[in-house]
């Protein structure tokens, strides 16, 4: 496997991770929003990633990566959440119905806390990988030099 091919992989995952630390962020940051444009309550979002090869077959011939292939990760879609809202008694709310009750987001805090965690461990994960990668091609170039 190419260095380039290595650094490929890992940043596909970086921008992915990236996106979905978007994602989490704007779910807590509208956890409370009872009123958008599109009318309702805020609607939790989910990124949906896909697995796929990083060149052609041709490509895997000639470089004879002949095991499993490779892949990267893309986001495909940012899914919006279809559940019902959460109802809370809460007449003061000015977007209260005639019962009092308000419609707010179905997101629970303790869970997009736990996901955003597990982003950032991934996004440190490719990280690493990227720099391991960068650090043996640098190496490499040295034992040229010599």
């Amino acid at each position: 496997m190419s260095f380039f091919k290595a650094m490929n992989i890992s940043s596909s995952g970086l921008s992915a991770q990236r996106v979905r630390m978007n994602v989490l962020a704007s779910n807590l940051a509208n956890a409370n929003t009872t009123r958008t444009p599109e009318g309702g309550p805020y609607k939790r979002e989910d990124v949906v990633f896909s697995a796929n090869p990083v060149g052609n077959e041709f490509e895997d011939f000639l470089d004879e990566d002949w095991g499993a292939q490779l892949k990267k990760v893309q986001v495909v879609d940012i899914h919006k959440d279809t559940k019902a809202p959460r109802r809370v008694l809460d007449p003061t709310n000015p977007d209260a119905d005639a019962n009092g009750y308000v419609n707010m987001p179905n997101i629970q805090v303790m869970t997009e806390m736990v996901n955003m965690i597990a982003a950032t461990r991934a996004f440190e994960a490719n990280t690493t990988a990227l720099n391991a990668a960068k650090s043996m091609a640098n190496t490499a170039l040295e034992v040229g030099r010599v």
